[in-house]
This record gives C-alpha cells, sequence and structure tokens, in this order.
C-alpha cells in the first residue's frame, strides 16, 4: 500500500460526456470532499453532431458540464470518435495532466490513442492508475490466447478496477486481475431524474397514451434504443405478432439502419398493435417508459455490455425481459423475481418469454409484488453505491477520499 499525506487529486480521463456520467460527477461534486477534475476527448454530445448508427444529427438536450471541473483537451484526429483507435488523439493531454498535477487517474477504457498515452505518462510518474470498463465474456467461453496475453500484461499496469457488475467482474478475474483490486462500483443513472411520481412525466405519458389512440388497459411493450441488428428489434416484432396479443401494443422509440424493414413489418401488423416513434432525446425518455407496462432489450453477441436503459427502466417500476447475453442481466434482471430472461440466439424462447411476461402482467395481484422487488433491487444501484466504491478503491491505494 502506498502512503499519501494529502487526499487524492483525481483526473478523470473520459472519451466524451455523457447523460449518465456527467451527473454522477456532479452528484460526487456536490455530496463527496472529492478533489477531482473530468477530462474530456471529444465534444460529442454536446454539440450536434451525427450519429451514425441513430441515423441522425442531434446533441442531448440535459445539462452535461455544469456543476463539478472539466476541460476539454483538442482531438486533432482527421474522423473523431470512439470507433477506432486514433479516433481519439489528444497530444495535449499528459501536458494538460502534468499541469493539473493529480496523484490518481481514472482512466474510462484503454483502446485509443490518447488512453495509451496516458497509461505510459502515469507509470513512468508512479501516478496510480483506475480503471473503468464494462466488458464480460457472456457467450463465449474465453478470448483469444494472444487477446488475453495482451490484455492481462494491459490490466497489470492498473492499480484498482470499478467493475459495474458481477458478469465484469468474472471478466477482470478471467484476466487474471487479483480480487483484492476489483472495487465494485455498480452503473447507474440519475434515479431523481427517472421517478415515476413526477406529475408532469405522468401527464406527458397520458397524453402520449392517448394520442397514439392507446386504451387504459393495453398492456405496452416498450423497446427504446438503436435500431441495430445487434439489439434485435425485428426479431422482437415477430416473436410479439407470433404471439397475437389482442391487449398488448409494441412500441419502438429510436432510429437506425433497422428502421425501414420494421415499418415494413408492422404493415402486416393488426392496425393499432404496433408503434414506431422517432428517437427521443434524454428529457423525453421518462415519458416513453412511464407508457410501458414492459422494457424489452434483446440484445445478441457481445453488444450490450451493459444496458442503462433497464436501470432506467427499473428506475420508473417497469420490469424488463432481456436476453442473457446483456451485461446488466445477472446483476438486475432475475427471472420470476425482478423480470425474464431468454436466450439470445433462440427466437423461440424470446416469444416464450414474451408471452410469459405478459401474462404475469395482465395479473392484477401479481404486479405490485413485481415492482416491489424491482424497486429493492435498483435501490442499490444508485450513485451512492458508485461513490462508495470508488472511494474504496481510492481507500485501497493510501488515500483518504
Amino acid at each position: 500500500m502506498i502512503a499519501h499525506p494529502t487526499r487524492p487529486r483525481l483526473a478523470v480521463v473520459l472519451s466524451h460526456p455523457t447523460q449518465y456520467y456527467s451527473p454522477w460527477f456532479r452528484w460526487l461534486r456536490a455530496n463527496t470532499p472529492l478533489t477531482f477534475r473530468v477530462f474530456y476527448l471529444w465534444n460529442f454530445g454536446v454539440t450536434p453532431q451525427r450519429d451514425p448508427k441513430f441515423a441522425t444529427s442531434f446533441q442531448w438536450d440535459v445539462d452535461l458540464l455544469s456543476g463539478y471541473e472539466s476541460e476539454f483537451v483538442p482531438n486533432l484526429a482527421a474522423d473523431p470518435g470512439t470507433h477506432h483507435f486514433r479516433g481519439l488523439d489528444n497530444p495535449e493531454l499528459t501536458a494538460r495532466l502534468q499541469l493539473w498535477d493529480p496523484t490518481a487517474v481514472l482512466l474510462f477504457g484503454y483502446n485509443w490513442l490518447s488512453h495509451v498515452r496516458v497509461i505510459f505518462w502515469a507509470r513512468r510518474r508512479g501516478v496510480p492508475l483506475l480503471f473503468r470498463g464494462d466488458s464480460h465474456l457472456l457467450g463465449r467461453e474465453a478470448l483469444p490466447f494472444r487477446t488475453r496475453l495482451v490484455l492481462r500484461t494491459l490490466y497489470r499496469q492498473f492499480a484498482a478496477f470499478l467493475p459495474v457488475g458481477a458478469a465484469n467482474r468474472a471478466y477482470f478475474t478471467a484476466l487474471g486481475v487479483p480480487e483484492e483490486k476489483l472495487f465494485f462500483t455498480p452503473h447507474t443513472v440519475n434515479d431523481a431524474f427517472f421517478d415515476p411520481a413526477h406529475p408532469e412525466t405522468r401527464a406527458a405519458a397520458g397524453a402520449l397514451r392517448e394520442s397514439m389512440g392507446l386504451a387504459a388497459s393495453t398492456l405496452v411493450v416498450l423497446f427504446a434504443g438503436k435500431l441495430v441488428p445487434e439489439k434485435q428489434p425485428r426479431e422482437l416484432l415477430a416473436a410479439f405478432l407470433a404471439l397475437g396479443a389482442p391487449d398488448a401494443a409494441l412500441v419502438f422509440v429510436g432510429d437506425g439502419p433497422e428502421k425501414p424493414g420494421l415499418l415494413d413489418a408492422a404493415r402486416t401488423a393488426p392496425p393499432g398493435t404496433v408503434h414506431l416513434l422517432p428517437f427521443a432525446n434524454q428529457s423525453e425518455m421518462p415519458t416513453r417508459y412511464l407508457l410501458a407496462d414492459l422494457f424489452v432489450l434483446p440484445s445478441r453477441g457481445h453488444y450490450e455490455t451493459w444496458g442503462l436503459a433497464v436501470n432506467e427502466a427499473m428506475h420508473m417500476g417497469v420490469p424488463a425481459l432481456v436476453s442473457d447475453r446483456v451485461g446488466c442481466q445477472q446483476d438486475l434482471v432475475t427471472p420470476g423475481e425482478t423480470g425474464w430472461v431468454f436466450r439470445a440466439e433462440d427466437s423461440s424462447d424470446l416469444r416464450s418469454q414474451l408471452g410469459a411476461a405478459l401474462t404475469t402482467l395482465r395479473d392484477p395481484a401479481a404486479v405490485p409484488s413485481l415492482r416491489q422487488r424491482l424497486r429493492a433491487r435498483i435501490g442499490g444501484y444508485t450513485y451512492a453505491t458508485a461513490a462508495d466504491g470508488l472511494r474504496r478503491a481510492l481507500r485501497g491505494l493510501g488515500f483518504t477520499p
């Protein structure tokens, strides 16, 4: 253990402001004595830019920068973004870190040029590195040998890890990270924002339901996110249509390359049972969740490292049906207790579990206890819980955060 005479000065290196982490940083500044500064490497989300997977241009309509200390480091990449190694190329970053003089660095991810520079910079100066990532091994026995070798070498450069959940923790353990370096710091969302008791949200959800011609008794199944093949929106639509549930409607919220195919397939549905709404910005999402009785995240492959939309839905009192490849499943969605789980590559299982979910949601005696279990489970995934994990990691390095 390294002894430090002062409280830590934590530099946080993150690709860009997000609707998930910015409120947490604001919470940390307001509710803990931790001194930190966030170094952003790209201005995506705070200026209008095109997201190729949403197939639209947008910027988040919530405040991402106030209430905590941050700065943008110029990105010189010819094609800026997180989709390739050189998409975050910030030559000034290490000089700015040196100027701020941190006693520890929290790095979100590793597979960009600027992150590699930070790792070398911190190791040369003896500044401890903390790592935040959410990869998992769900659906695959192990990584290729060469990948394992590289990652084991890489992870030895870090003094502490902040796993977001069970699957992520198992991933780190499989790559040789010792238990004493792991400090549970769960993926969380702003529970004050996703509050089903807000009168304005309830009124807006009621108005939206009415505008869509949905009866109060109609069970609404919601998909919200990028309409990409990895999230299996077409498979969800096929499963819903195969059930032929006359008392239910399926609502898609989002944009992306799968939308034209969904529109074509939806034309075969009974009138009023399938609705496609456009991309909704962050301020609109509580209303969309409150519209729903069930949220579905049917992602396959290794695309969904966590699925923070599940956190959002659960805070709104909405249970989820997820595939067994969704990273948050082991933590948040327990079959028969807080939701339903299907095998990602099995369309018949998706249909079966969707039918089981609708059967439960039709039972007025079952819903109150289901929502009570939801509240109890998601109550452990808050900014305070995440802050506790970060502070325990810093204490493990000899700091007094």
